[in-house]
């Protein structure tokens, strides 16, 4: 099959989409690698101050289960990250990745003292920062602000879906148009916002999918996550799914509906993820993302083969 490539999708290298590793490589003349971080922060969806369970698919290490030491220093956490990376490929640069929780919901202080830590390693090439919308006041979007003139600083935001009965379902506790004011407010301080979405939650279709992505195009946004619905041990999700079980995708199925949300997405958005890896002894379903290459290999060859990329479909 003959490829019928946009003159824009060239400066993509060989992959299909604005991948994070393309944009890496051009930000930092190099690639640079996340360490994932835990600054001891919990969520307000779990103290009460919003819920108790928080949201129905999020483990008990709140979306970190692969972050660092809570009981250690960031600047050790930093280093014990490097010792792993570098124990498997050289690497040289990385993104100081605060993952665990909400990690703006803590008082500004404290957020100054973490962050300032992470960014005062000079291999630390930027800062991103996983927190929710509703976390976001201004003296501490003032503060990312003013990290943003040392180095980069990026925002991620957690909003999975558009649709309010999904969000209700999942219990996110926070309505869309917080999070649009989020994202203007974040955009005025000059930071990059990433937004994560969850394919195929339950009882949403494929077009519900691709108006969260139509949506988003909307938005002032420069990154994405797209994540695949995890069902772990221990979460009020496995729950559900024990007592009524909900679709979950095939491989195949997956990587179809996926590539149709990329084939929506602005080409601008850089694409930090495409799937996931869950913990493999909290993992339930869909038991098949464990393979996480073997999933981006089949993603990559179908985007070939079926002649799709970024934006294909996009019509801004």
């Amino acid at each position: 099959m003959q490829s019928r490539l946009t003159p824009g999708q060239t400066r993509w290298g060989e992959k299909r989409y604005h991948s994070l590793d393309w944009f890496l490589r051009n930000r930092f003349g190099e690639k640079v690698y996340r360490i994932a971080l835990n600054g001891g922060m919990t969520c307000p969806n779990r103290d009460g101050h919003i819920g108790t369970g928080g949201c129905i698919f999020c483990s008990a290490m709140g979306s970190g289960d692969f972050a660092g030491d809570v009981l250690l220093p960031i600047r050790t956490q930093l280093e014990n990250g490097k010792k792993e990376l570098q124990s498997k490929r050289p690497v040289q640069s990385y993104i100081a990745y605060f993952q665990a929780f909400t990690n703006t919901y803590a008082p500004v202080e404290y957020l100054e003292k973490i962050f300032t830590e992470a960014l005062g390693d000079p291999d630390v090439k930027a800062l991103s920062v996983a927190t929710r919308p509703d976390c976001l006041g201004d003296d501490v979007v003032g503060l990312l602000g003013r990290l943003n003139s040392i180095r980069p600083v990026w925002v991620e935001l957690g909003l999975q879906t558009i649709h309010p009965a999904t969000a209700q379902m999942i219990r996110r506790g926070y309505d869309l148009p917080v999070f649009d004011c989020a994202v203007r407010r974040l955009r005025r301080a000059g930071i990059d916002v990433i937004v994560h979405v969850i394919l195929f939650l339950p009882g949403e279709t494929e077009e519900d999918m691709l108006k969260t992505i139509d949506y988003l195009n909307r938005c002032d946004i420069q990154g994405i996550k797209l994540q695949l619905l995890h069902v772990l041990r221990g979460t009020d999700l496995a729950d559900v799914y024990e007592r009524e079980p909900f679709h979950v995708p095939d491989q195949d199925e997956y990587i179809r509906t996926l590539a149709r949300c990329v084939s929506h997405l602005r080409p601008d958005i850089v694409i930090h993820r495409l799937t996931g890896d869950g913990p493999k002894d909290l993992l339930i379903a869909p038991l098949w993302t464990g393979a996480k290459r073997t999933v981006l290999n089949r993603f990559h060859q179908y985007m070939k083969e079926n002649d799709i990329w970024q934006g294909k479909e996009y019509h801004g």
